[in-house]
């Protein structure tokens, strides 16, 4: 059995984070790896916090403890501030580059942080910032940013890239699988960039 890894992946209801769990599932079955893989939706339906635990040739049960998560990949810069504590001493964040304001924020008139303040607060963590939206669009569908993050975190990861992509093919609707796959590739183009900087 290889090293256990651990994934977090956090984000808002409507993101894609329990797309980008199976795809990472479906990514160790091709590998025959062990997964464990658990969720919690929150308010999703209305932008809450949606939380996303996948790990790998683990034991014991499927949800990650906080301080031990090896990668935490945040499709938010404020669920990335949330859920830091999960990260483990050597962890690496990959993290979208975009805020999604909680409508109750609006009505509590609560001061959001700007990005520069939340990447202070993170400071000491390895980061990978990556403008998800603006290569989802090129890779042809704003849809797309959860694949350009699993792209972009693919280098961090234990699996192989042919096994990613070829879980991406299998769990996106057929129509998208072309869109997709640009993604992935736009996304580990940026995460490159991030591991030679």
């Amino acid at each position: 059995m290889s090293e256990p890894f651990d994934i977090l992946i956090v984000g808002v209801g409507g993101q894609g984070t329990i797309l980008a769990s199976n795809v990472l599932g479906e990514a160790c079955l091709i590998e025959r790896r062990h997964v464990l893989g658990a969720e919690t939706h929150g308010m999703a339906q209305r932008g809450g916090s949606v939380e996303s635990h996948i790990r790998i040739d683990a034991a014991g049960g499927p949800l990650i403890s906080p301080g031990t998560a090896d990668l935490l990949i945040a499709f938010d810069m404020l669920e990335a501030l949330r859920y830091r504590h999960y990260l483990a001493d050597g962890g690496v964040m990959v993290v979208a580059e975009q805020i999604i304001v909680p409508t109750s924020a609006f009505q509590q008139k609560l001061e959001i942080p700007s990005p520069e303040a939340i990447v202070a607060r993170l400071e000491g963590i390895t980061l990978c910032r990556v403008d998800a939206a603006a290569l989802a669009v090129e890779a042809g569908s704003i849809l797309a940013q959860n694949i350009v993050m699993l792209g972009a975190a693919s280098g961090y990861m234990p699996l192989e890239t042919g096994s990613l992509i070829k879980a991406v093919m299998r769990c996106v609707p057929p129509k998208t699988v072309d869109i997709n796959i640009a993604a992935f590739e736009k996304g580990m183009e940026a995460g490159e960039t991030c591991r030679s900087a």
